[in-house]
């Protein structure tokens, strides 16, 4: 029996081991993936060229907007989102999507700027990356 316990344990140390490599590895490739994106993006902003194909892979720059409550103050983001109709995104918090997605349409519809009711309640930020998929084309 305390062989068996043993052997797990070993086993158990083991993966855990691997585990934090893995994790580890990630963080790295992540990284990286950060850097070559932000490079080609650059690249084909300055190149004036929104999508290309290669290798079969079709590659488009992508703007997603980012939006979240100023910092400290969400009641009053959440107030303002109950008082024009938005009440529906609340539960105890607001989904860090549902929001960013929600913000997102409300900026299009007000001719690319936030709307008056929720300035300076909410931060948003674009983020540019490339988008990655396999071509139509044969």
């Amino acid at each position: 029996m305390e062989k068996q316990i043993l052997t797990y344990a070993e086993k158990l140390k083991s993966l855990r081991d691997t585990k934090k490599a893995v994790e580890d590895e990630v963080k790295f490739l992540n990284g990286e993936i950060e850097e070559v994106t932000a490079e080609l993006v650059d690249l084909m902003t300055e190149s004036e060229m929104p999508s290309f194909t290669h290798s079969g892979f079709s590659y488009s720059l992508s703007t997603r907007t980012f939006a979240s409550p100023f910092a400290g103050d969400k009641e009053a983001l959440y107030e303002a989102l109950r008082d024009n109709g938005y009440g529906g995104l609340i539960t105890e918090t607001v989904n860090a999507n549902t929001l960013s997605s929600t913000v997102s349409e409300l900026i299009e519809q007000n001719d690319g700027s936030c709307p008056d009711w929720l300035a300076g309640k909410v931060n948003t930020y674009d983020k540019v990356s490339v988008r990655i998929a396999k071509s139509r084309k044969s």
